[in-house]
């Protein structure tokens, strides 16, 4: 299915027919497999399935990979609007992954401080001590100054 994803989707696109979400979710996996390296990946191009699939099945949750995906395209601060956006959303309460995302901006804007507050907060929000362990070393590697 990767190998033909995104045949499948310009095909119905350039079609005008419907597609369902798993036809934009295969064309974002074969994406991310046709790329050795993150650098490699067709971050634009994610961004835009992102798009598309946010108007087939509306989530925050996909606006918040979107959000990921745009700061591999467009920069960290591009996507913290978006993030920042999110903030409120009753859907992503609790959601761990929110304030990761958002920790990782911040440390990629070269705000440390407010980027180890959000990565002590994603690590207080998950239950999974593996992820909470990434996190807090994440957070203890935000130092002022670096």
């Amino acid at each position: 299915m990767a190998r033909r994803s995104p045949c499948l989707t310009r095909n119905s696109l350039s079609k005008g027919q419907a597609i369902g979400p798993y036809v934009i979710q295969a064309e974002l996996a074969a994406c991310h497999a046709r790329a050795f390296a993150a650098a490699d990946t067709d971050w634009s191009r994610i961004v835009a399935l992102y798009e598309i699939l946010a108007t087939v099945t509306p989530s925050p949750v996909i606006e918040l990979n979107r959000a990921v995906a745009v700061s591999m395209s467009d920069g960290p601060a591009a996507a913290l609007t978006i993030v920042d956006a999110l903030a409120d959303d009753p859907a992503l309460r609790g959601y761990h992954l929110l304030p990761a995302v958002r920790g990782d901006l911040l440390a990629r804007l070269n705000q440390p401080a407010r980027a180890r507050a959000e990565f002590e907060r994603a690590a207080a929000l998950t239950a999974n001590e593996t992820e909470r362990a990434h996190l807090l070393r994440r957070a203890a590697s935000c130092v002022s100054g670096s």
